[in-house]
This record gives C-alpha cells, sequence and structure tokens, in this order.
C-alpha cells in the first residue's frame, strides 16, 4: 500500500482499508505470495511459527500505526477537536472490517482490547442471577475459567464439560445441560492442541435450549472462515494480536441482534450517546447542553465500548491487519494453512514423533501440538527449535498440550523443513532427504543464522521509520515553502540551512554534513 504523506495521516487513510476489497473472487498463488512478501519481509528468512502466541504485524498495519502517531505529533488539523473528531471517524473504519470478517454488520461490532475485556463485558451483560450455572470446557485457556469463576460471588455456579482425549464433543456439552445452565462459554479453537469444535451442532444445542452462547474465537479467526448468519452465536470475542496480526493490544466483539436488547447496558462513556447536535465537537458549541440532560445512547454494539477516548492506535492497527486477510481471503488462507499442517503432519509421522492435535480435517486448525515423550524432554526439544531459529511455544491443560506449532499465512514449507530438521537433530539422527514438495518451495536453500535474521529484520523496521521520518520532515518543509511564498519572503532561508548542517555536521561529522544536504535537496523540489 502506497505510504501517504502527514497531511493524509489522521482520519483518512484507514477508512480506506474498507473499500476496494470485493467480497468474493479467487486468489491466485502468485497475488497471495506477493502480498505475503509485501507485508511480512521479517519472516522470509525466519521460521516463525508461534502465531497462536502473537502474529506477526503487516507492514500496513505498522505504517498505518506509525502515520497516526506522527499526524499526532505534527498536528494536522486546525485544532484538537478537529483532530479528536478525525481520530473517531478513524478508529471507526474498523467496525466494518471485522463485521465482514464473520459475516456481521457493522453496527453489531464493539471494539475492544482484547478477548480478556470482550469476556468481562460479556460476563458483565449477560441476565444472570443466583443460582444460574455457566458451562466451561476444561481445556480452555486459563482466563475463561478465571473470568467466570469470579461470578460466583453473585450466586453464579461454573461447572466444567470434561474432555475426551482432548476432544470437546457435542455429546459432552450436552450431558452437562440441565434446567440451571443458563450460558456455554467456549473457546471455537482449543489453544493447547488447536481442537476445532463442532460450533454448528453446539449453535443448533444452545438455540433449542434457549442457553446463552459465548464464544471465544481468538485461535479461530484469522486462520479459518466463520460466518455468524450461517452459525449463529450471541457474543463472540476475538482479540486481534493472535491470527488477525495486529500490532497492539486491540480485538473486537461481536453482540447478535437478538442478544443485545436483553443485554445489561454498562456505564458507558458519552461518545455512546447521541450527540444533541450533528457532531460533539458541535454541540459543545452550543450554550445550553449541560451534564445532566437526558442522552439518546445507540443501540449499537458499540454501546458496549469504553465510550471516551478510544485505543486509537490498536483501531487503526486491526483495520489495516484486517485489510490483508480479506485481501488474501480467509477461505484462502484456511487452505493454506491446512496444506502446511498436513506437511507437517506427515513429517512428525516420518520421525515416529506421537501428535496431540486431531487428524480429521474438520477437527484441525492452524495448531499442530506434537509431544517427544514427556513434559521434560518437551522442553528439551522446545530449546532445541528456538536455539535452531524456530519459534514455537509449549502449552499445557488439564493435561493435554505439548510443543504448539502455529502455521499461518506467511509460513511456507520451508519453515516446517526448519522445524523437523531441528528435531531430527534432537532424535540424533542423520538428515532425510527432503520430500519433492519441500524442495520445489526453495527449501534447500541456506537459512540464515537466527541472530542475523532478527537483526536483519531490526534494520527493515529501523529503515522503514528513517523513510517514514522523512517523508514528514519534506511534508513540513513543504509547509513552510508555502508559507514563505504567501508572505512574500524568499523561498530559501539560508541561514536556516547553515544551522541545518550545523547540527548534523556536530552529531556525525562529514557524514553528517552530507546527509544534512541531501535532506535539503530532496525538500527543494516543486511546491
Amino acid at each position: 500500500m502506497p505510504r501517504r504523506t502527514p497531511d493524509h495521516q489522521i482520519g483518512t487513510h484507514s477508512s480506506d482499508f474498507a473499500k476496494g476489497f470485493p467480497m468474493h473472487g479467487v486468489v491466485t498463488n502468485s497475488e497471495f505470495q506477493s502480498c505475503i512478501q509485501r507485508e511480512f519481509p521479517a519472516v522470509r528468512n525466519k521460521a516463525y511459527l508461534d502465531s497462536a502466541c502473537i502474529g506477526v504485524a503487516p507492514f500496513r498495519a505498522v505504517r498505518a500505526v506509525t502515520d497516526l502517531a506522527q499526524g499526532m505529533q505534527y498536528c494536522i488539523g486546525e485544532s484538537g477537536t478537529e483532530m479528536h473528531g478525525r481520530l473517531n471517524v478513524t478508529r471507526a473504519a474498523a467496525h466494518p472490517m471485522a463485521a465482514r470478517l464473520i459475516g456481521a454488520e457493522p453496527s453489531d461490532i464493539a471494539l475492544v482490547e482484547s478477548a480478556t475485556q470482550g469476556l468481562k463485558i460479556a460476563a458483565e451483560a449477560l441476565p444472570l442471577k443466583a443460582g444460574d450455572h455457566v458451562l466451561v470446557p476444561d481445556l480452555e485457556f486459563v482466563q475463561m475459567g478465571l473470568m467466570w469463576r469470579q461470578m460466583e460471588a453473585r450466586g453464579v455456579t461454573v461447572r466444567a464439560v470434561p474432555h475426551a482425549q482432548g476432544r470437546i464433543s457435542v455429546d459432552a456439552v450436552r450431558a452437562q445441560l440441565t434446567p440451571e445452565v443458563k450460558v456455554l462459554a467456549i473457546s471455537s479453537v482449543q489453544w493447547t492442541n488447536g481442537f476445532r469444535v463442532d460450533l454448528a451442532s453446539i449453535s443448533e444445542l444452545c438455540r433449542q435450549r434457549e442457553i446463552w452462547l459465548v464464544v471465544d474465537a481468538a485461535q479461530h479467526l484469522g486462520s479459518l472462515a466463520l460466518n455468524v448468519k450461517e452459525t449463529p452465536v450471541d457474543i463472540l470475542v476475538c482479540g486481534g494480536h493472535k491470527w488477525l496480526c495486529s500490532p497492539f493490544g486491540s480485538g473486537f466483539m461481536y453482540l447478535s441482534p437478538k442478544a443485545r436488547p436483553q443485554l445489561r447496558r454498562p456505564l458507558a462513556g458519552f461518545f455512546s450517546a447521541k450527540p444533541p447536535a450533528r457532531t460533539w465537537g458541535e454541540a459543545f458549541l452550543r450554550t445550553d447542553i449541560t451534564p445532566f440532560q437526558e442522552y439518546e445512547f445507540t443501540g449499537d454494539a458499540s454501546a458496549w465500548e469504553t465510550g471516551g477516548t478510544g485505543n486509537y492506535p490498536g483501531a487503526v492497527g486491526l483495520a489495516a491487519s484486517l485489510s490483508v486477510i480479506h485481501e488474501l481471503r480467509p477461505q484462502r488462507i484456511q487452505e493454506h494453512i491446512h496444506a502446511l499442517a498436513d506437511y507437517l503432519l506427515e513429517g512428525l509421522d516420518r520421525l515416529g514423533i506421537e501428535t496431540v492435535s486431531p487428524r480429521a480435517v474438520e477437527d484441525r486448525s492452524g495448531i499442530v501440538t506434537f509431544r517427544a515423550g514427556n513434559a521434560a524432554a518437551d522442553q528439551t526439544v522446545l530449546r532445541t527449535l528456538l536455539a535452531a531459529g524456530v519459534a514455537v511455544s509449549m502449552r499445557y491443560i488439564s493435561g493435554v498440550g505439548g510443543i504448539r506449532v502455529s502455521c499461518h499465512h506467511y509460513n511456507t514449507l520451508a519453515h516446517i523443513d526448519q522445524l523437523l530438521e531441528a528435531v531430527e537433530k534432537w532424535q540424533h539422527r542423520p538428515t532425510r532427504p527432503r520430500p519433492a514438495r519441500a524442495e520445489a518451495e526453495g527449501s534447500d536453500a541456506r537459512l540464515l543464522p537466527p541472530l542475523v535474521t532478527r537483526q536483519r529484520a531490526l534494520i527493515d523496521a529501523l529503515d522503514d521509520d528513517l523513510m517514514g521520518l522523512i517523508t514528514a520532515r519534506n511534508s513540513v518543509a513543504r509547509g513552510i515553502r508555502l508559507g514563505r511564498l504567501a508572505g512574500a519572503l524568499p523561498r530559501t532561508d539560508l541561514a536556516r540551512e547553515r544551522e541545518v548542517i550545523e547540527r548534523f555536521h556536530q552529531r556525525l561529522g562529514q557524514d553528517g554534513t552530507r546527509l544534512a544536504l541531501e535532506l535539503l535537496r530532496t525538500t527543494k523540489g516543486n511546491t
């Protein structure tokens, strides 16, 4: 995506992400790879297989956040009121992007900082009373149990749905249903072994029993497709920093239109209320408003947001990251991830390694978990992989887990080969010939040492920052030139230029002098 100059940084470019992406269409392999190489340069030679923990931010998301911050740094806008209004418009661009991802409407989406915050809002909003029961599978992430257990202070009972060999079946849920059960809180993909629940059947079961269905999709969205119109849920939460690859604390929550009228409303901020004018900026010009008058609140899901000054960088980064997923198409990403998982499973089988994740396609996700025999051996393999430059995690819950591998859209067969070679090295076996499929992708090229790869990625990031600052400097310099011309002053202030050159020379010597002269030259273009 072309980089924008600072005078476009607030309130315009993020909304562009919501435009120009057709809902349907085939993404060719070359288009897919071109987008990945453009947006994720740091993973070209790095086997980053840990997206279930935190995803790699795409280039456009980092640029969007940087542009936003630079816009604030250079005070774009005639006043703070105008800049605040632009920030709100920019933040709102994330609503339609998130809605499109799950087949919802923008009015169904509330922006949150994490899945944890979304679960907190859900727990407080649901009309639960003393004596009600909440079902939570025992494979869930710690936060799921921790959040709902705190409801016990209000007389709500939390009960576990036991897993069977790392799986949560519809029958296991059905067996726990009693008249007291009012909520089923479940992750659509389990975090340790990647088990994908039969969400469609569970949704139907909850609708038949009139049970609230709360879904944590943090390990689902971004790697697997999901449509809430085809698979209805009442509340869905998703953090943005995992498979959505949002660079900062951000995420979204879906509140179904049928659910919202029955949910408790939070003590919302004034941005959740309808302004007594066209905008709040205009409302503040009126002399008759008071803090005690009656205000009408929106019926949209955004009423469950903070309602004050929001996480603008997070929302901008989330919208940009979601635009990458829409460009690549969720279904195409899912196919790519399944192909990588197949290749990894075949390789682990060839090495005689035990896999913990389910093998059936309908039960699988982007997570493949394997074990080396016991927890101590798993830790040894983990250290071996990390030392070889292969980023993975080790996770356990309720006795289920092992070494967790997360295959995402930016991963290749070469990354899987690097992992398999490290595991084979741990086994002290001779290296086996690579399959033809891996060779076709160029996996026989020598991968750079992990330290060099990390340092190159840092250099790339620093270069991006330098280019952004140069662009910003040129824009400010252009404004100065225009101002001097408008005041009938000479276009160039030679004394000021000498000051700039002297400052660079004092810090950097002769190299600083040359750099200052080049910077001054680039700012003398056409006004």
